[in-house]
């Protein structure tokens, strides 16, 4: 075992239990992280995905105002 290691621990061996599932949650977030970074993303595809559904996503952005718009003004006639 490496230096690094046996420091690590022997710290460990002196947190509480918060600290310890700091500590885990940590190394969970580590090793998402990891997993994530392995990825490739096309960016191609990414832009044929973003490109099929452009237009749908405006629609239901424009609709989303509408209904927004709708609320505000039933907010202000009470």
């Amino acid at each position: 075992m490496n230096v690094l290691k046996e420091v690590i621990t022997q710290e460990l061996e002196n947190l509480n239990e918060q600290q310890l599932q700091q500590v885990g949650d940590f190394i969970a977030f580590l090793k998402y992280k990891s997993r994530i970074a392995s990825l490739k993303i096309d960016e191609k595809q990414m832009a044929a995905l973003y490109q099929e559904f452009e237009e749908e996503d405006r629609k239901f952005a424009e609709e989303g105002i509408d209904e927004y718009a709708k609320s505000l003004n039933q907010q202000d006639l009470r």
